[in-house]
């Protein structure tokens, strides 16, 4: 049966101003700039991207068209306060109480659980495969005893692209990887979140959302997410609940030695 046109997904390549304005956004996220402070120059990012003055002018009007620069002829592009970039500034100094990950992890999950949901019934082909790629570089992370966190953190993130709504991906960015605890950056990071058991865990879950994705699935992947962020304030809980046994059990062995 020959495929009707709602069937058929064509994805637009990104543009060359595109990508560069997706790099400059993701550096201003990660707070390689400040607010206030300047981007290279016109010429600086024409070395740096490989592109041309009419791409990075195209670039830089795309993220002033967003609010997060402002052009000031004749001194420069320069960082503006935005949304997103307060989050950031939140998750950059969080601290490591396994009270601001359980409040992350809300945030998390007003997102992407809505984001899963969409991307099953938005995502491109290409984007699909992106979702999947991610998917089996945590696999081959978690095979090869490596780090898993930015292979994690891409894996939603893709989801958030399949959306197709670019205001998914700003938030997933602004909160950043360190949000993943199997990151090493992450400030929840423990020994525990990088067992075998922990992460194969989390890839059995990840696998409910790609299966529930591709098979264009909405509620199903809704479920799937949801119930992959509701295992992850489990494990919160059950940190904290160890944390407790850890200090009954040493209080217990200081009052026995004080007794003895």
């Amino acid at each position: 049966m020959p495929a009707t046109p709602s069937d058929m997904r064509v994805e637009r390549r990104p543009k060359l101003f595109e990508n560069v304005a997706q790099q400059l956004r993701t550096q201003i996220l990660a707070g390689d700039f400040g607010v206030g402070e300047r981007l290279p120059t016109e010429t600086r990012m024409t070395e740096l991207f490989g592109v041309s003055r009419t791409v990075v002018r195209e670039a830089v009007a795309s993220l002033a068209g967003d609010g997060m620069v402002e052009v000031r002829h004749g001194a420069g592009v320069f960082v503006v306060d935005h949304p997103t970039l307060k989050i950031s500034a939140i998750t950059a100094d969080m601290g490591n109480r396994i009270s601001r990950a359980v409040n992350v992890l809300e945030v998390r999950m007003g997102i992407e659980i809505e984001s899963a949901g969409l991307a099953a019934q938005r995502r491109s082909p290409s984007q699909e495969a992106r979702i999947q790629e991610a998917f089996f570089e945590f696999e081959a992370l978690l095979k090869q005893g490596e780090p898993t966190g930015k292979a994690d953190f891409a894996f939603h993130r893709e989801i958030a692209a399949a959306t197709n709504n670019e205001f998914y991906v700003e938030i997933l960015d602004a909160l950043g990887d360190r949000t993943i605890p199997c990151d090493r950056s992450s400030p929840w990071y423990s020994v525990e979140v990088l067992s075998a058991d922990y992460l194969n865990g989390l890839q059995r879950e990840h696998l409910a959302i790609l299966q529930a994705i591709s098979l264009g699935d909405a509620d199903a992947a809704r479920d799937a997410m949801r119930a992959h962020l509701v295992a992850a304030k489990d494990r919160y809980r059950q940190r904290l609940t160890g944390q407790q046994a850890d200090y009954f059990q040493n209080r217990a062995s200081s009052d026995q030695n004080q007794t003895s």
